[in-house]
């Protein structure tokens, strides 16, 4: 258990490293995708961007009583802090073979818990445009919870259980039999990272930044931080119940990050009700189909 906890201690420090150079990337590839150059002043080739911006984020500190929010948003941003040290500690689990019996029904319990993070962040900020991002992203958050559960009892019922170690030793890839599964976790990822086209919690246009829109300094940058370690863990577990785990899962990993960073290149914002009508009449149909499937 010790260890458990260290190898996830570990994987947070090497997640929040990697993340500086994600987001740099990121911004490279938008950047060319519009004609244009991205963060090249700070550092050689704008390579110490992310942590010039981090620093800044960080020296930028209010006193609480000139903030225009609650201790509910307070409780959200380290609900969601919590929320990501429970996934590092369960991809540490993995690593470290500690013998989790039912791991991945552990991700589905960590992942319910973001509804009410976002709630708290949003409706703790006394901003209308806070409270509509932060009820979209918890029913996005939903609709992703409902598709995610139907995709851990099909992969239970083609490895044989839910603990994520077993896949290693499985042999065979579930993706083989069903890619169309795939390829409905990549679009559910989307929609709980709320990234494009599904990023209604931030959607720009109409809502200025949704639910961290009240959020400056060290809290915008936890907030922006946690975004992006559970597009890394969701990154990694998709490789691993889809794909065997072993070595691959980590092989897969670029691909999915470089899949998120196409998303928001080039896909427009797919209206509302089309997201809602997709998810579940569409989506969680055809899992649960896979799911009869896979039992007949």
């Amino acid at each position: 258990m010790i260890f458990m906890f260290f190898t996830g201690f570990v994987g947070l420090l090497v997640s929040l490293l990697v993340i500086a150079f994600f987001i740099l990337g990121e911004r490279k590839i938008l950047g060319y995708a519009q004609i244009r150059k991205g963060p090249n002043k700070v550092g050689v080739m704008g390579l110490l961007q992310s942590f010039a911006d981090l620093l800044k984020l960080v020296v930028k500190y209010k006193v609480y009583g000139f903030q225009s929010r609650s201790y509910v948003s307070m409780l959200g941003v380290y609900l969601l802090i919590l929320i990501v040290v429970f996934y590092c500690v369960l991809v540490g689990g993995y690593y470290g073979c500690c013998g989790m019996s039912y791991s991945i029904l552990w991700y589905l319990v960590v992942t319910s818990f973001s509804s009410y993070a976002l709630l708290c962040a949003g409706w703790g900020s006394y901003s209308k445009y806070s409270m509509l991002g932060a009820m979209r992203s918890a029913f996005g958050s939903i609709s992703f919870e409902a598709c995610f559960m139907c995709l851990v009892v099909f992969c239970a019922l083609c490895y044989g259980g839910y603990n994520l170690v077993d896949y290693w030793d499985a042999g065979w890839f579930s993706v083989i039999l069903y890619p169309c599964c795939y390829f409905l976790f990549l679009i559910c990822t989307l929609c709980e990272t709320n990234r494009t086209p599904f990023d209604y919690a931030e959607s720009e246009s109409e809502l200025v930044s949704g639910f961290n829109t009240e959020y400056s300094g060290i809290f915008f940058t936890c907030l922006f931080a946690c975004e992006y370690i559970v597009i890394f863990v969701f990154s990694w577990l998709g490789g691993v119940i889809l794909f065997g785990g072993g070595l691959i899962s980590i092989v897969v990993v670029p691909f999915h990050l470089l899949f998120f960073m196409w998303a928001r290149a080039t896909l427009p914002r797919v209206r509302y009700d089309y997201f809602v009508n997709f998810f579940w009449s569409v989506g969680l149909c055809m899992l649960i189909l896979m799911l009869f499937s896979v039992v007949i």
